[in-house]
């Protein structure tokens, strides 16, 4: 099961220490991992977010729960290129790409205080205790959610009932009188192009998600070459 972990501790040196640890459950075999980060708050409330050498396909993951979660805790998701963003939380997020509840986000935030750090990744497990058990170890406190694919949903909902809307305002036209049928077919017209424009969104989302869940199996894939070779 895809999964979105947040580990917090208090210090970086742990959280290095936890990211090392999820690298190695992952050679192993015990889960996958597709991208990490490991995130630092300020004691003023801002965040320094870092990339390690081997975080998986982070281009690739750009604007998906795991980028999207990342830009909610600390900044752009654009900022990810191996140095340092001094971002305020919540900069530049798609919050129907998070992909996790409410509650996941407040149980986080609430945990990740000033001067405390996090290791954010998006993995793949069957079972937490191999993850549970390497972290709590380290002294990190552990968050998971199952990752939820409810964002076309919403969009479809959303130009559904704007297609019913359309439906009633085509309706009224055939009854208005003449003085108020141009100003009924101008909000016609701009709610039809907004439904255009939703419909390319679901689009052009079905199709990253087609792309992102091939690049997410091709790390998978990738990771076990590389163990078998070293087996071998």
């Amino acid at each position: 099961m895809d999964r979105m972990l947040v580990v917090v501790f208090d210090s970086e040196t742990k959280a290095y220490e936890g990211k090392n640890a999820l690298q190695q459950l992952a050679s192993e075999g015990s889960i996958g991992l597709y991208a990490y980060a490991v995130l630092t708050k300020q004691a003023d409330g801002t965040a320094t977010i870092k990339q390690g050498g081997d975080a998986g396909p982070i281009g690739t993951l750009v604007g998906t729960s795991f980028g999207a979660l990342i830009g909610l805790l600390g900044g752009p998701v654009g900022m990810l290129a191996g140095a340092a963003a001094g971002m305020g939380a919540g900069a530049g997020v798609d919050f129907l790409n998070l992909g996790v509840g409410e509650d996941f986000i407040d149980d986080v935030t609430k945990a990740l205080k000033p001067n405390t750090v996090a290791l954010v990744a998006e993995i793949e497990e069957d079972w937490i205790v191999p993850v549970d058990t390497r972290m709590e170890a380290i002294g990190g406190i552990v968050f998971r959610r199952a990752l939820a694919e409810v964002q076309n949903q919403i969009r479809e909902e959303n130009v559904n009932a704007m297609k019913a809307d359309l439906a009633q305002m085509k309706a009224e036209i055939a009854q208005a009188k003449a003085d108020q049928k141009a100003r009924i077919q101008e909000k016609v017209s701009q709610l039809d192009s907004k439904i255009q424009t939703q419909m390319r969104k679901i689009k052009d989302l079905n199709e990253g998600a087609r792309l992102q869940a091939q690049a997410k199996a091709d790390v998978l894939k990738a990771k076990a070459a590389a163990a078998s070779a070293r087996a071998s």
